[in-house]
């Protein structure tokens, strides 16, 4: 009586639960989603490790779900807008952005620049949506990029409504990442900073982020008077000057707290928003 064969060995994926496949082509749809200009096979093939002919198994596959979309007159890969339907559901569960969405674009028309909407996901600020300046170098990160707490305005407006205990938390996580010379990087520096968030109501991204470029932000309230999201505008420093940041940052707290009022949201006790 011959044997039965006997099981194959579980790879660290099967272990995990995972299924290689899978990862490899949500990797490939991240890639993409990083550059609205689109990939070639090739650079996907780089950017990713994996062969050239697994990466045009896998994006055939994603084209037919319409996950992904080729253009054939530049050879490039592009996100398709199945990602896009799919992804947009996590937006819609929050039901707070469509009626976001005229308070931003007061921002942006008062003060030319690009306002964002952003929320907190481990310990990193999600952009979920943003109306557009009509300026040249018009946003510090895309809707669905992300940017450390720490290194953003939305960010360090939302930790100003932490207690020390989290935003130590946050930071033995996180770290404090050196994106630019201005970053801050000291624990002392960043308490200091959130202080004084809290006494004027409002965040700076000093060119923290990305040289040249600030971000004024304030935070939006929940029912329970707790950080529900953060507002802000963002541009090059040549136009949100030195002398522009405080007028600014009026509005952004301002508007903030007329959105938390809107959303039906609480401010904190002794504070007008």
């Amino acid at each position: 009586m011959s044997k039965s064969p006997a099981p194959p060995a579980k790879t660290a994926a099967s272990r995990s639960g995972s299924v290689q496949s899978v990862e490899r082509a949500l990797s490939l749809l991240e890639v993409l989603g990083e550059d609205e200009e689109g990939y070639r096979l090739t650079d996907l093939a780089a950017r990713t490790g994996l062969s050239p002919s697994t990466v045009h198994r896998l994006l055939t596959t994603l084209e037919k779900r319409r996950f992904v979309q080729f253009n054939q007159s530049d050879s490039m890969w592009h996100v398709g807008r199945q990602a896009f339907s799919v992804g947009s559901a996590f937006v819609r569960q929050r039901n707070f952005v469509a009626p976001a969405l005229p308070y931003l674009r007061q921002l942006r028309d008062r003060t030319r620049e690009t306002a964002n909407l952003g929320v907190i996901d481990d310990g990193e600020v999600v952009v979920l949506t943003q109306i557009e300046s009509r300026e040249i170098m018009r946003a510090i990160t895309r809707v669905g990029g992300r940017v450390p707490m720490v290194a953003s305005g939305m960010g360090k407006a939302i930790l100003a409504t932490y207690a020390q205990a989290d935003v130590a938390a946050i930071v033995s996580s996180q770290g404090l990442p050196r994106k630019t010379p201005r970053s801050v990087v000291r624990p002392s520096a960043l308490n200091e900073e959130l202080a004084s968030i809290r006494a004027r109501g409002y965040a700076v991204d000093d060119e923290e982020f990305m040289p040249g470029l600030r971000c004024i932000a304030a935070v939006v309230y929940n029912n329970q008077a707790e950080a529900l999201c953060a507002i802000s505008v963002s541009g090059l420093s040549a136009r949100l000057t030195d002398e522009r940041v405080a007028g600014i940052g009026a509005l952004v707290h301002a508007i903030a707290r007329d959105l938390t009022i809107a959303l039906g949201g609480k401010l904190p006790a002794g504070s007008d928003g």
